[in-house]
């Protein structure tokens, strides 16, 4: 679980949360319990704005190879509460509307917006009361889970909401399908704490400090830990060091049509990793993939997304 003081953000290594001393971000590591598939354990936070930057590399990581192995979202805990003093005077961060100014740089540099002012405007108390709702929904309703998390993500960095308020995660919950107050609710009872709690006890054993983190692992329990937002290269090459005696394959990618449908939402720059085109492509290849009347184009802070009507 990753400490108050470690909101700051680092911009070469790509992680939130200390990175440790040394500058190594792919390490090998060894685990004791045996499986018998490639285990990927993905450590995120709701407010960790690397994490955002990665989805689109993530995306297309697990639409490609996730035939590969089982994938399991763990929340790290980024941010239990704020104190009364400076947080991380060191890195500038004396308060939580000094992580505004991260954030948007981190936005700027990943070209997945993120508008910060809510640090100003809303203070986020913790990010364990999302990571709470994740894990009754994770335990409830598996498939909805990481559906929630986008969706959280997107309200939080694109549109500024606090996704740590009841109202805010009511309506978000109500959007993916499900009972927003009853969820809610549920989140609030000693069971999703110690959920949440075993989340952290795994992190730890993993040797996870700082987020994103991919750890894979294979049936040997011989893997390799991940850290910080990297390439879908990155990815695709450590899988293929785990699974020697094949060589993997991705699946074909669906069309925007589909992948619009799923996802509701998407940003230039998800579009651009997805299909590997420029940016300068976008909006010709947008027009030739879908129907006029099936999205809208919206810009926000200089970038454009499509959202499905």
């Amino acid at each position: 679980m990753a400490t108050n003081n470690n909101m700051i953000c680092d911009m070469e290594t790509g992680v939130c949360g200390p990175a440790g001393d040394d500058t190594t971000t792919m390490e090998f590591i060894d685990l004791s319990v045996s499986k018998k598939t490639i285990d990927l354990y993905y450590v995120t936070d709701p407010i960790c704005s690397h994490c955002w930057a990665l989805e689109p590399v993530l995306r297309k990581f697990i639409h490609q190879y996730g035939h590969y192995f089982n994938m399991h979202t763990l929340m790290g805990g980024l941010l239990e509460k704020w104190g009364d003093g400076p947080v991380d005077p060191a890195n500038g961060i004396s308060g939580p509307s000094d992580v505004a100014g991260h954030w948007r740089e981190v936005g700027e540099h990943s070209r997945m917006p993120i508008d910060g002012t809510v640090w100003y405007d809303n203070l986020i108390e913790s990010s364990f009361i999302p990571s709470r709702v994740y894990k009754v929904i994770q335990e409830k309703h598996p498939k909805l889970a990481n559906t929630f998390l986008r969706r959280a993500r997107e309200e939080l960095f694109a549109f500024n909401k606090n996704i740590a308020q009841d109202d805010v995660l009511i309506d978000i919950i109500n959007q993916v399908g499900l009972d927003g107050e009853e969820i809610v609710k549920q989140s609030k009872l000693p069971e999703a704490d110690t959920a949440l709690h075993e989340d952290f006890q795994l992190v730890r054993q993993l040797g996870v400090r700082g987020f994103p983190t991919i750890v894979m692992m294979n049936e040997e329990q011989k893997g390799v830990r991940i850290v910080g937002a990297r390439t879908l290269e990155d990815y695709a090459n450590t899988l293929q060091r785990l699974l020697p005696d094949e060589t993997i394959t991705p699946k074909q990618l669906s069309g925007l049509d589909q992948l619009l449908k799923e996802e509701k939402l998407l940003f230039s720059r998800e579009i651009e990793e997805f299909y590997s085109i420029d940016r300068t492509e976008v909006e010709a290849f947008t027009q030739q993939q879908l129907l006029q009347d099936a999205y809208t184009v919206t810009s926000l802070l200089g970038e454009k997304y499509i959202q499905a009507k």
